[in-house]
This record gives C-alpha cells, sequence and structure tokens, in this order.
C-alpha cells in the first residue's frame, strides 16, 4: 500500500449515493506520510476508474466482496479523490442502484478487514 496503516486512520463510509473511502494521518505534521497518502488515494481512484481492483486483492489476498460488479459497472460509477488537510479520501458515487449495492458490501468488508470506522469520528477496533 505504500503507507502505514498503524499511524493512519481508516474510514469505509456508507452513503446513500456510493461512499467515501478515508485515509488520514495521525500525525498532522508528518508531510512526507501526508504526500504518500494522497499519492495512495489518487492511485485507488485511478485504478478502480478503470475496473482494476488488484489492489483490494493483493493487501487482502482474496477476493474482495463488490469488487466484480463494480468492475462490470465501471462506467455508472464515479470516483473522486479528494485532499484533506491530514490525508486524502476517495468519493464514490452511482445512480445505478446495483453498483451502489456493490459499493456497499466493498465498504462494508474493508472496515471489517481494517478494523475500521464507519463514519468519520468514530474511532474503529484498531487502525
Amino acid at each position: 500500500m505504500g503507507v502505514d496503516q498503524y499511524t493512519s486512520a481508516h474510514v469505509f463510509e456508507d452513503l446513500p449515493d456510493g461512499g467515501r473511502i478515508v485515509l488520514d494521518r495521525d500525525d498532522g505534521s508528518d508531510t512526507a506520510g501526508i504526500a504518500a497518502i494522497r499519492r495512495h488515494m489518487r492511485d485507488i481512484a485511478t485504478a478502480f476508474r478503470a475496473g482494476d481492483f488488484a489492489k483490494p486483492f493483493q493487501v487482502h489476498a482474496q477476493g474482495v466482496p463488490g469488487t466484480a460488479v463494480m468492475a462490470a459497472r465501471q462506467a455508472t460509477i464515479i470516483y473522486q479523490a479528494m485532499d484533506r488537510p491530514r490525508g486524502a479520501e476517495v468519493r464514490v458515487r452511482s445512480t445505478d442502484s446495483g453498483a451502489v449495492a456493490a459499493i456497499h458490501a466493498f465498504l462494508a468488508f474493508q472496515r471489517t478487514a481494517h478494523h475500521a470506522a464507519g463514519h468519520e469520528g468514530v474511532t474503529g477496533a484498531a487502525h
């Protein structure tokens, strides 16, 4: 992943039109770590936009729920990377109800696998 997930906080949030993936450094003064997160999140958005979900497969060493449908319906999903003060996020949007259900399945798996929060300000079991 190129980012120390133990000194960064993940959020995988379901939203009515998709969701968002947030990754922030715990230490806001770590400019190198923040830059690495921003690069990583831009890379994720670019790969997902192309229907490439190899990174989640590599990180988890298994197929990740929702990704087959997200790849098949890639033309109906918008991925937008945005910088944040201590990191970045990828906002995922769709008007296709099947794609939104797949996005939610993907985010639910990620929340569990990363012991992450589902909403900002709520801490998961571990980073």
